[in-house]
């Protein structure tokens, strides 16, 4: 890679490298009768892969099954995990809102059926939210390897109108949610980067509550949940340029909307599902996605998704569910592990990341929401110009339709040849459905 003249000097901080945390014994139900033996035996495959984060998730009717009981027991075992994690080097990030993992929700029971009440705007369900928040992060607070909270899993599909029961926002009840929140882990564990997560919905959905500002302006770190079977892979194929860097594309797409040029990005979930690569396929994807990321400015790390294959012994997940981890149900580590840890010595060590004097236009209005979340969106007339851009030979970048008005702003970019894609081309075929692709890439029949 070559530097442009004018680049600014490689971050000292080395790259981040960890997973999320999928329990080995019983999934996410071992919350309900915490095994620490259990938790160390997981905790060291991951610390001989060279790992050295976790991002663990507490189902949230276990910590609050009532709005105004939040269960000390609860709350002293997640402290307790991680404390275990420190035993092994391992820092660990902890998700408060949880939510939903894995095609199932974990909503307790005084926020649905009789007791209905929408977790983003009603006044009673955010003062539950904000009260857990803050006894988390009291609780969490002085540990020294806590790096902060993420407000939940992908809460944003809650709103979603694909839901089966949606709790719908504005895009402005959304921020209020988001920053209510975040305040309280602010007041509760002061000066540790706290961040909210949104699964592709808030890129490729028109009309969805939550939008690329939310991801970009608020919180202390972008994140990026980068998956290909939302029609990626369906219809550029598995292993394609298309598949391999959509993390990158999904990285680079969030730097146009950050109004902060150095604002961090955590791609915090990223996986190689089965229902798009063969098993064997799965650590070249791996390596490809990795280091196709770490070529973009400002990221903080990589948190691969997930640690742990779920045991067959559960039912009713999606069948890749049961093959995402990089360690097995022996505590071996699976092929996948083996490469991830092969790469990250060498990629830990940041290295200049490439200039980008191209960049593609998005178009936004005047609340600076994208004109089509739909052509950003795998097929549509951003996405595809992305693949085109990749197929030359060249690096792009993206700039709001604001941006590239704004010949000051372009120049600090160092983009000096703009794209506009006609979003009248190309039909994007964004699905959040976990479907089957031929080896062969074809378009999905299935979007959302």
């Amino acid at each position: 890679m070559t530097p442009s003249p004018d680049a600014p000097a490689a971050p000292a901080a080395p790259l981040r490298f960890g997973a999320n945390y999928t329990p080995s014994n019983e999934w996410m139900h071992s919350w309900l009768d915490l095994d620490l033996d259990d938790v160390r035996r997981d905790f060291a495959g991951l610390a001989r892969l060279g790992l050295d984060h976790v991002r663990i998730f507490p189902l949230w009717p276990i910590l609050q099954p009532n709005r105004t009981l939040i269960r000390a027991k609860a709350v002293a075992d997640v402290r307790a995990v991680v404390d275990v994690a420190a035993e092994f080097g391992l820092d660990a990030s902890v998700d408060v809102i949880q939510g939903h993992l894995s095609s199932f929700d974990f909503i307790p029971s005084w926020l649905f059926t009789w007791h209905d009440k929408n977790m983003f705007t009603h006044p009673l369900a955010l003062s539950g939210q904000v009260a857990l928040v803050e006894r988390l992060g009291a609780a969490l607070r002085d540990a020294p390897n806590f790096l902060g909270f993420t407000l939940g899993n992908e809460t944003n599909q809650f709103s979603a109108a694909v839901h089966p029961s949606p709790w719908p926002v504005t895009t402005d009840e959304a921020a209020t949610w988001l920053t209510t929140l975040l305040d309280a882990a602010e007041r509760s564990a002061p000066g540790l980067p706290h961040v909210h997560s949104e699964y592709d919905a808030a890129w490729y959905l028109d009309g969805h509550g939550f939008v690329p500002t939310h991801a970009t302006r608020i919180g202390a770190m972008t994140t990026v949940h980068s998956w290909i079977f939302n029609g990626t892979a369906q219809r550029y194929g598995g292993r394609s340029a298309a598949s391999d860097r959509h993390a990158e594309y999904m990285i680079e797409l969030s730097r146009a909307f950050a109004t902060d040029p150095r604002r961090p990005i955590w791609l915090q979930e990223v996986g190689a599902p089965s229902n798009c690569l063969t098993p064997e396929q799965t650590p070249d994807f791996l390596e490809a996605t990795v280091r196709a990321a770490v070529r973009t400015e400002n990221l903080w790390g990589v948190t691969w998704w997930c640690s742990h294959d779920v045991g067959r012994e559960l039912a009713d997940y999606p069948e890749l569910e049961y093959s995402l981890g990089l360690i097995d149900r022996s505590g071996a580590a699976k092929p996948i592990g083996q490469r991830y840890a092969e790469i990250i010595p060498e990629l830990r060590a940041r290295q200049q990341t490439p200039a980008r004097p191209t960049a593609i236009v998005v178009e936004v209005d005047e609340q600076e929401i994208p004109v089509s979340r739909a052509a950003m969106s795998p097929g549509g007339a951003i996405f595809q110009a992305w693949v085109d851009a990749c197929a030359a030979g060249i690096d792009a970048a993206f700039v709001t339709s604001t941006v590239a008005a704004d010949p000051a702003a372009l120049a600090a970019r160092g983009i000096t040849e703009l794209i506009r894609p006609d979003l009248r081309a190309g039909v994007g075929v964004y699905s959040s459905n976990n479907t089957v692709v031929d080896d062969e890439p074809t378009a999905t029949e299935d979007s959302a």
